[in-house]
């Protein structure tokens, strides 16, 4: 990259996407502007990006594991599902043009803030999980949608996994966490393989805003969901807005 100083904050900005995407989800919408803001073709940031992303996560399952959360094997079905839907989501993104690019990320980022500030409620207390049968099913059908979309862009992902795993397979906001995190990490293996295929990933860029990304995911993974909520909430809705002016009006 242009400058020497871009790699020590992008360490930085991974601690923090890191920490918020393990702990809520949605950074990607502050590290993607962000590579794209240093200079990197927006459809290069999207694949660089999935390097951090899948070490992340990677990290984030293994603490989660350490506090004796885990939902294997479910996580696993919903993962593989995601994948194969990822396939196709990457394949789409690595073939758009930059300022379309970034017309639908700046739409998406407005989107997931209307989320962030009217998302329902969630209640974590007698919560009764449905993880077999027709839930498993549907669920899995599901997330393969949700898959195309994690392989396209990814950014905002974890809030729309977030409410479905509580409101239609009625898990507690940490075990859907834990299981968030390892489908994102199964699907994002699979859409990153489409990126280095296509020649989209700067692998000094991507390791760099890994060591962040990692740092910031088991760290985390290992407090309480809780903590903090409120101000991630505030810092992410000014920080998106920003971002969607910019990338809309300054493409």
């Amino acid at each position: 990259m242009e400058y020497w100083y871009y790699y020590p904050l992008l360490v930085v900005v991974g601690f923090i996407v890191g920490f918020i995407n393990t702990i809520a989800g949605g950074a990607s919408l502050i590290s993607l502007p962000v590579l794209i803001f240093m200079g990197l073709p927006p459809s290069v940031a999207n694949g660089t990006n999935r390097v951090a992303i899948a070490f992340q996560t990677a990290i984030g399952v293994a603490g989660f594991k350490s506090k004796g959360v885990s939902t294997f094997p479910f996580n696993v079905y919903l993962g593989i599902s995601a994948l194969l839907g990822s396939i196709l989501g990457a394949s789409i993104a690595v073939d758009i043009k930059g300022e379309t690019f970034n017309r639908i990320l700046a739409i998406i980022m407005i989107a997931v803030v209307l989320i962030i500030v009217f998302k329902p409620k969630i209640n974590l207390e007698n919560v009764q999980e449905r993880l077999t049968g027709k839930y498993l099913w549907l669920g899995m059908l599901a997330f393969f949608f949700i898959g195309i979309y994690g392989g396209f862009i990814n950014a905002g992902i974890g809030f729309v996994i977030l409410l479905f795993l509580h409101y239609f397979h009625k898990m507690s906001l940490v075990r859907a966490n834990a299981t968030k995190v390892a489908v994102v990490c199964i699907y994002t293996l699979a859409a990153l393989a489409v990126f280095v295929y296509n020649d989209k990933v700067i692998w000094q860029v991507g390791a760099v805003l890994a060591i962040g990304n990692g740092l910031g995911a088991w760290f985390s993974s290992r407090v309480s969901v809780k903590k903090g909520d409120g101000f991630i909430k505030t810092f992410l809705v000014i920080m998106v807005i920003a971002m969607a002016i910019k990338l809309w009006f300054f493409t």
